[in-house]
């Protein structure tokens, strides 16, 4: 398909994002931006969430994932439902209780602002490196099927995306997300479930007839019962549990959007909510994916996973309308996780880092404070993209997943702590723990999965006997988020001593 065609279709897409955030940013201040003046309907942000949760990465990595993994990946969508369940009713009444604009605030009333600070920067160091990095397996995919084509080249495609999505985000925030999400959602599902349809419908088949070839060829196998995989069940389901606590429940940015919702009731309303629609949501993609590779093999198509989608739906097979619901689809996929991120990072670098709530100075000061650090967040985003092309990772969703367990394993560690038991901290000693932990757990999953390393780092880490010796065939999988929290909760309570003053605990939900 003409790539002329499909640029214009882009530039289409902007202009309207352009419109919803003129109309929606209108008499915005900074309470707007942080949290939406906490007035943001729990059904919008509901939806919204969708695309936030699922990105560039689930549109393009999950499908492609399929052809080596099965639908093992659902079982980690099995691990979410658990960790929403305790995100609706654990977390949330502790947030409203407290009434935080950053769920970091916690963490210093909890145990000082050495504990506030870390939890900060975890966050921050976590979201800058997935957010970039799904915003650069997308992009990698639009300038190959379009930016290369109109010689334009992929430093220009990604300074470009970065500034318009500055340009609808740096007025309204939160205020201006929930609604810009809303319509990126949209343009995602019915991208997904239109290009169901259709290549099915290429395979000479339909729906039910689609499915029986793709449990022919094994692909709709779940549940992974083999002990020392990676993707054994248990493993998938428990460390899926965490990683939702921990890159949902215990995130800014997306915790930012749930607490603009404007009581208790109404978010967990749109948490549970949000958690029926994504099981259905990532079930559809892993479909997709078995669609897709039925029809890899039918047309001997051989590519690497994460192109498989883009090369199909942009071929010439099919009409040019197709190919344009998947371009649009795919920037709606992109664009909630990567505006998202950059606003909640902003949000959480003013109020964790530089105290905004705190500071005495003038409304205007601190609305000039906060878009200094939004256009340098967007800065630091074009460069990590830069850093991810130079690197050119492939299936980057297994890195993300991964650097997730590494880095907010302390999160999960000192959440956990603070809700858990009674006990005060050595505020001196808490970045010690922090950093300490990640490391073992690192160093850990490192003796377990060397080959993984060694393809990442292209060296060879000379561990492979050591890891026969000591693991006999296991690896780590996304369990190495629960391992990194355990690591810091036990460092935590080395450095903890009984409390006599009040603790902030739950009250019986």
């Amino acid at each position: 398909m003409s790539p002329t065609i499909l640029f214009t279709f882009v530039i289409g897409y902007f202009v309207l994002l352009l419109g919803v955030a003129w109309y929606t940013s209108r008499n915005s201040n900074n309470e707007s931006f942080f949290i939406g003046n906490k007035s943001s309907n729990w059904m919008l942000v509901a939806f919204g969430m969708i695309g936030t949760s699922l990105s560039g990465v689930t549109f393009v990595s999950v499908p492609g994932g399929v052809g080596s993994g099965n639908f093992f990946y659902y079982q980690i969508v099995l691990g979410y439902l658990l960790g929403y369940l305790v995100i609706a009713f654990v977390l949330l009444p502790l947030y409203y209780k407290m009434n935080l604009t950053s769920i970091y605030t916690y963490l210093e009333k909890r145990f000082g602002i050495n504990a506030h600070k870390a939890g900060a920067f975890f966050f921050i160091l976590s979201r800058t490196v997935g957010a970039t990095a799904r915003l650069y397996l997308v992009i990698s995919v639009l300038q190959i099927f379009i930016f290369n084509k109109l010689g334009i080249p992929f430093y220009a495609t990604t300074l470009v995306i970065l500034l318009l999505i500055l340009l609808y985000t740096f007025e309204g925030g939160v205020k201006t997300i929930i609604y810009t999400d809303t319509l990126q959602t949209t343009g995602m599902l019915v991208g997904l479930v239109v290009c169901i349809i259709v290549i099915t419908k290429a395979l000479g088949t339909d729906l039910g007839g689609a499915w029986t070839m793709m449990s022919d060829k094994g692909y709709t196998q779940i549940f992974n019962w083999d002990v020392k995989s990676g993707s054994f069940a248990l493993k998938h389901i428990i460390g899926g549990m965490f990683i939702a606590i921990a890159m949902t429940g215990l995130d800014q940015e997306m915790m930012q959007k749930n607490i603009s919702v404007k009581n208790l009731k109404d978010s967990q309303k749109n948490m549970m909510t949000f958690t029926a629609v994504l099981m259905v949501v990532n079930l559809l993609f892993l479909i997709l994916g078995g669609i897709l590779y039925l029809y890899a093999a039918q047309n001997n198509i051989t590519v690497p996973p994460d192109d498989l989608f883009a090369t199909i739906a942009l071929s010439d097979t099919f009409s040019g309308v197709i190919g344009i619901i998947f371009i649009i689809a795919l920037i709606s996929a992109l664009f909630p996780s990567v505006d998202g991120a950059i606003t909640s990072l902003t949000s959480c670098f003013c109020i964790d880092i530089l105290g905004i709530k705190k500071s005495t100075d003038s409304e205007k000061d601190k609305k000039r404070t906060r878009l200094k650090v939004h256009f340098t967040f967007a800065a630091v985003f074009f460069l990590m993209v830069l850093l991810f092309k130079w690197i050119d990772d492939k299936l980057i969703i297994d890195f993300i997943l991964k650097f997730a367990g590494v880095t907010y394993g302390p999160l999960l560690g000192l959440f956990a702590f603070g809700i858990l038991t009674k006990r005060s901290l050595n505020d001196k000693l808490i970045w010690v723990v922090c950093i300490i932990a990640p490391l073992l757990a690192l160093g850990l999953d490192m003796v377990s999965n060397p080959a993984w390393y060694e393809a990442k780092l292209h060296i060879s880490l000379g561990l492979q006997s050591l890891s026969d010796s000591i693991f006999n065939g296991y690896k780590i999988g996304n369990e190495l988020i629960l391992i990194n929290g355990i690591f810091t909760f036990i460092g935590l309570w080395f450095i903890s001593k009984k409390s006599a003053a009040p603790n902030i605990q739950l009250h019986a939900v």
